[in-house]
């Protein structure tokens, strides 16, 4: 079995948690490992978190999802003023921000980040399943 899903979302705050419910939804019917459903919720919410709290001059974001038995795809797009993936430096110990992008680089396998200045940005992380 395998779900194929594409949303489009405004960028808002409450985006971010339905998008993580339906991700839920498709790894428990498709009885994915916990940990594994997981790594990938926190992935995916930083992901779009980011979108939300960063893509100044985007309006709405994507989400594509496509979630089968033994492997998970994620892409979240969106049309903002883009970031610099390299820039992304290491927060200090006692920074409440900015782990966001070592999350989903942890969590995620075949992790790619794309950004152009005033084009958008697309965020594409994997996960394989035991």
């Amino acid at each position: 079995m395998r779900m194929s899903v594409r949303l489009n979302l405004p960028r808002e705050v409450d985006s971010v948690p339905a998008v993580r419910r339906l991700l839920r939804c498709a790894l428990t019917i498709l009885r994915v490992d916990r940990q594994a459903g997981a790594d990938l919720e926190i992935a995916l919410t930083e992901a779009c978190a980011n979108v939300v709290k960063h893509a100044a001059g985007a309006e709405s974001f994507e989400v594509h999802l496509d979630v089968a038995e033994d492997h998970c795809s994620i892409d979240v797009v969106d049309e903002g003023s883009g970031f610099d993936p390299s820039a992304a430096s290491t927060p200090s110990p006692d920074s409440e921000r900015g782990r966001g992008l070592l999350l989903i680089r942890a969590l995620g396998e075949n992790v790619r980040m794309h950004s152009s200045p005033r084009s958008g940005s697309l965020i594409h992380f994997e996960k394989s399943f035991a």
